[in-house]
């Protein structure tokens, strides 16, 4: 394994790249507004710091899938947040024989993890021109006999697209076809504003799906993902993977998690109401805004903006006025092995005033 780091993460704030200090709106977060243990009106019990089964609490991982009759708490590997559960996957499935095929652009852990690990890689490129959309037929013509893995994100990191049901099936019947398994990252899955998907993993025994609850529930330092999968061969993989990384999970994390999740819909009810309020803006935004063109996202907190009029000095120059005169971040291209002609823009973090202040110095620093 040879380890680098993703400039998503070494420019991040939290990390304090590029003068965050100053930052008076911060569009770069991808998950609604963090959550405090009194917001969610939790106080923590007397808990004992033990270990904990090495899967997950029981009850956590019913909550999880208790959407999905097909599913129970076999099918679930609580992990370290999502990316936790992708370096499971790649490292219980890949070796330098093998190939991936990853559709890009996607979060940046899908694409470093293989990196490291040395396997071959083959990149499905979306495209903003055809709506990040997946061809099926292009899909099918890159698979290699030694296609290992085919991985995606649904709802779409970072453009916030989503899959239809029919385009789902489709990949996932072509990847058994081919003998692949197929991974889907499903983080922003409990944000949409269309039709409701069911969980991959429900489409075979090859098909696994990741999420967590960081982005739609707002409290990702408790970092609490999990895995899906109907094998129970394939899980007896990744529960020794988990196990020889970190035995099991927090006592208080998967506490918090279970708590949390068994409020799920009123919270996520709340959660969609405010979030569709908020993309109404954005596009009543972009709508009057002549430097930019989008594709209106479907689901969760970001959208991708492209720039169809280049500003004066370029787009670096534009992303350092943006930040450096008016404190405004947005996440550029390059953080996602694109040019930096797109950026993503999230609008689920900041508050509203401060979201309303982002959008307004965007278009300034567009036409200066």
């Amino acid at each position: 394994m040879r380890y680098t780091r993703m400039p998503i993460e070494v420019e991040s704030p939290e990390e304090g790249g590029g003068g965050s200090q100053n930052i008076r709106s911060n569009l770069v977060e991808s998950s609604i507004a963090d959550r405090s243990l009194s917001q969610l009106n939790l106080s923590i019990p007397d808990l004992k710091l033990q270990y904990t089964g090495h899967r997950g609490s029981e009850r956590l991982r019913l909550l999880v899938v208790s959407e999905e009759p097909s599913l129970n708490s076999e099918n679930v590997l609580i992990t370290t947040g999502t990316a936790g559960a992708l370096f499971i996957v790649a490292t219980s499935l890949l070796t330098t024989q093998d190939h991936l095929l990853i559709f890009r652009p996607n979060y940046a852990i899908n694409l470093a993890t293989p990196r490291a690990i040395g396997c071959e890689i083959g990149y499905m490129d979306l495209t903003f021109d055809n709506g990040f959309r997946i061809d099926l037929a292009a899909l099918e013509a890159a698979i290699k006999p030694n296609t290992r893995l085919i991985s995606l994100t649904n709802p779409h990191n970072p453009s916030g697209q989503t899959m239809t049901r029919d385009e789902l099936e489709n990949v996932a019947r072509l990847a058994k076809s081919k003998g692949s398994y197929l991974l889907v990252d499903e983080i922003y899955k409990d944000i949409n504003f269309g039709e409701g998907l069911p969980i991959a993993a429900t489409l075979g025994e090859h098909v696994i799906s990741v999420g967590s609850v960081s982005k739609c529930f707002g409290i990702p330092g408790t970092r609490i993902g999990w895995l899906i999968n109907t094998s129970d061969r394939l899980m007896d993989t990744f529960l020794a993977a988990k196990e020889q990384m970190n035995i099991c999970g927090s006592v208080m994390d998967e506490w918090i998690a279970e708590n949390v999740l068994s409020q799920r819909q009123p919270l996520l009810a709340a959660t969609r109401i405010d979030i569709k309020a908020r993309l109404d803006i954005v596009a009543a935004w972009v709508e009057k805004e002549e430097y930019l063109d989008w594709i209106q996202p479907q689901a969760g907190m970001v959208c991708i903006l492209r720039l169809k009029t280049i500003p004066t000095g370029g787009p670096t120059a534009f992303y350092e006025r943006l930040a450096d005169k008016y404190g405004v971040w947005v996440a550029p291209g390059r953080w996602f092995e694109m040019d930096d002609i797109y950026f993503r823009l999230g609008y689920g973090w900041p508050d509203l005033k401060d979201l309303e202040y982002g959008l307004d110095k965007v278009s300034a620093a567009l036409h200066e």
